[in-house]
């Protein structure tokens, strides 16, 4: 009767030292792991642009300023008669300045297509013109090739 009144002996925990363990050795592989990429000491990181790469400190860059024709783009549905006026330069080196002009009629075509894909209302956002010019310029960077173009610069963007 004494052992059927008595209760059993909960099975004795197990030690919470190799959880412990496990979760400080996860935390110190992570913090190495972020240290050995932040500082390439595995040596991935990736080749610098060619232009960038031509670049010595202490030099003086000239950069030639390519413009662009201005664009004037019809926004919104038939009732809406807005338009947005665009003008723009492209930033490049000097030994590029040749390719880039021939390459004119491309950029405006693929800056034409994209800003007439955009509604008005995505272009009166407060943000709206840093977002479109990372945009464009990535547009850009693609019709013309890796290197050419190093920045886009927008000298009028007016919407009426």
């Amino acid at each position: 009767m004494t052992d059927t009144a008595m209760p059993q002996d909960a099975a004795p925990k197990g030690s919470k030292l190799p959880l412990l363990a496990g979760l400080i050795l996860a935390a110190a592989l992570g913090a190495g792991g972020f240290f050995a990429s932040y500082t390439d000491l595995l040596g991935l990181d990736v080749a610098p642009d060619p232009v960038v790469a031509t670049v010595r400190p202490g030099q003086n860059i000239t950069h030639v300023f390519v413009p662009l024709d201005p664009l004037v783009i019809s926004l919104g549905g038939r009732g809406e008669a807005r338009h947005l006026r665009f003008v723009a330069e492209l930033e490049v080196l000097p030994a590029h300045e040749a390719e880039v002009t021939r390459l004119a009629p491309r950029v405006l075509d693929v800056i034409n297509v994209y800003l007439r894909a955009l509604e008005a209302h995505e272009i009166e956002e407060p943000a709206a013109l840093l977002r479109l010019r990372g945009q464009m310029l990535r547009r850009v960077q693609i019709v013309t090739g890796p290197g050419l173009v190093s920045d886009l610069l927008i000298t009028e963007f007016v919407l009426n």
